[in-house]
């Protein structure tokens, strides 16, 4: 074996998860040139960002397991220096979760290493092949699946994810949390669970109930958000879900799937936090309570987040909807091993985007098609900043508009040609198993169909406009909107009745104490544990003679017994 085959692997799989993250490394330093210009000390960000992107290449490329430790450990550190470069108050905190959650689970990897090793003598990737079928093994896997899922941000390492989302700045969230590490996380899920390791129906039911609760509970988080960045956060956590349900489903359509969404997730999701990000600059806040009408300031931001919005949705004929439907057909197709849980997994996965599809109507709502915040009556000559804005229909820069444009235009392309396209490509060439279909869904027919319902509807707008019509000022109930500041509707009001659900209500609250939060629950044991050795070590002499002798007795009664 020579020397680059020993530390470095390129297969298909590989190969094309390196091709992406070389593309989303382009697109954000781009972006990033519009957004960050202002900031100070912009030689480190780019320069974080290149090591980025070379530490995510040669985990990716990585043979050797402790090689890839290395890179995936920098990584950490890495996105801990990006997280301080905002400008928030929260961001030394957040950057700090981050990297204690990722390293955390490091620490857990590590330990699976090492007994890989001793289960295998070899540390070489295309050398391990691990059968689940002892708890050594098991132990094992789920040591380096929960760095996987840290990475990635599924439950219950996810908390990190959504206070990035708030707190980070938007390029480097749309770099990490949104892509690079959805990429890496379920890249390193999908080698350890179709190469390294062979799977068991316990094991695959594992993977789909961390999929199903990750899917549900994140999205019913997403709904009652107020903020824009802490919303798309959620969502990141919920689609991964997707990845691992579709992974766990342990069948090539499914297994293919879930590796299509990982791909589509990240191009979907950095399209919507940049889009975000464009609407974050020209706003100066991201609070859902202060926005509204920007569809008509920034036609192109609204555009990218509207299609960026159906994708994620899983709305035909978008990217987001063929890697949904064969997650769907996956999960469908596990029947056939007896597994009777099918359709459970089944509910959560539709259920989560019918429920994505709910929170992004509030949130175009809020954003783009809502009345601006605090307007005022047309009489004062006195404008709001939002009323400016829509007199002066200001868009963002190219640098910021053309990788939104980009990644919107392959959320469209990814969908209606995912045949010929990404699974033909990409997806196909890094599976060892023929995939089958046996769902019925022609793209291009339902793209055509579609097209013609929107010229129809355009048609029928138009002969209904012919006629001329009495205009008037917007009011409801008697009450005209633009002289009533307090009759607006904000999008931020969507859904928060369901939180007068007793069952749901309780859940909430235990989230907004933190109670799922495992950061918070560790520093909680931590410092307990601290103030208990405080407690006991209080300078007085005494005291430590008879913690010595305690143990000394414990010691003896251990090696005598």
């Amino acid at each position: 074996m020579n020397l680059t085959a020993q530390f470095f692997k390129f297969d298909n799989l590989s190969i094309f998860v390196g091709i992406f993250i070389g593309i989303f490394f382009l697109l954000i330093t781009i972006y990033s040139f519009g957004f960050m210009w202002q900031r100070k000390k912009l030689i480190y960000y780019y320069s974080y960002l290149i090591l980025t992107f070379i530490s995510s290449l040669g985990a990716v490329f990585s043979n050797n397991l402790i090689l890839f430790m290395v890179f995936w450990g920098f990584l950490g550190f890495l996105l801990y220096l990006l997280i301080e470069f905002a400008q928030t108050e929260n961001a030394s905190y957040t950057a700090k979760k981050a990297f204690i959650i990722i390293g955390g689970t490091d620490a857990l990897m590590l330990l699976g290493l090492a007994l890989v090793w001793r289960l295998t003598g070899s540390l070489q990737m295309d050398e391990i092949s691990i059968s689940l079928n002892t708890k050594v093994a098991v132990l094992a896997y789920m040591c380096l699946a929960a760095g996987a899922f840290a990475k990635a941000g599924a439950m219950p390492f996810h908390t990190w994810v959504p206070d990035t989302a708030e707190d980070a700045p938007t390029p480097v969230t749309a770099f990490l949390p949104a892509s690079l590490d959805k990429l890496l996380g379920i890249y390193f899920l999908a080698r350890i669970t179709l190469d390294m390791f062979k799977m068991n129906p316990a094991i695959n039911t594992v993977l789909m109930i961390v999929g199903s609760v990750t899917i549900v509970a994140a999205v019913m988080m997403a709904l009652i958000q107020h903020d824009l960045k802490r919303l798309l956060g959620y969502h990141a956590v919920s689609q991964v879900g997707y990845m691992v349900l579709g992974i766990g489903t342990g069948n090539p359509i499914g297994i293919a799937g879930g590796l299509f969404h990982m791909l589509n997730h990240a191009i979907y999701k950095s399209c919507l936090f940049l889009s975000g990000g464009a609407v974050e600059k020209e706003a100066g806040t991201t609070d859902l309570e202060k926005l509204g009408g920007f569809g008509k300031i920034m036609p192109i931001t609204f555009i990218t987040f509207l299609i960026a919005s159906l994708s994620i949705s899983g709305i035909p004929p978008f990217n987001g909807f063929a890697s949904k439907w064969m997650i769907y057909q996956g999960i469908i197709k596990t029947a056939d091993n007896g597994n009777n849980l099918w359709i459970i997994w089944l509910i959560a996965a539709m259920f989560g985007s019918a429920l994505t599809l709910a929170s992004f109507m509030k949130l175009i709502h809020a954003v783009f098609l809502g009345q601006p915040a605090n307007e005022q009556p047309r009489s004062n000559e006195v404008l709001t900043k939002a009323e400016s804005m829509i007199n002066k229909r200001r868009e963002t820069s190219p640098t910021m508009w053309i990788p939104q444009v980009f990644l919107a235009v392959l959320c469209i392309i990814f969908g209606v040609f995912a045949y010929r396209i990404p699974l033909k490509m990409f997806i196909f060439p890094s599976l060892v198993e023929k995939i089958e279909f046996f769902g019925i869904w022609n793209a291009s027919l339902a793209t055509i169909l579609i097209i013609v319902g929107v010229v129809v509807g355009i048609i029928v707008y138009l002969l209904g406009t012919i006629r001329k019509t009495r205009e008037t000022e917007a009011f409801i109930g008697g009450e005209i909107l633009e002289k009533q500041s307090n009759m607006r509707v904000s999008g931020t009001e969507f859904y928060n009745t369901i939180k007068d659900i007793t069952p749901l209500g309780t859940i909430y609250g235990l989230a907004e104490r933190k109670v799922f939060d495992i950061y918070h629950l560790g520093s909680i044991i931590t410092f307990g544990f601290n103030k208990v050795l405080r407690y006991i070590h209080n300078g007085v002499l005494p005291t430590y003679l008879a913690w010595c002798f305690l143990g000394m007795i414990i010691l003896f009664y251990i090696l005598l017994r």
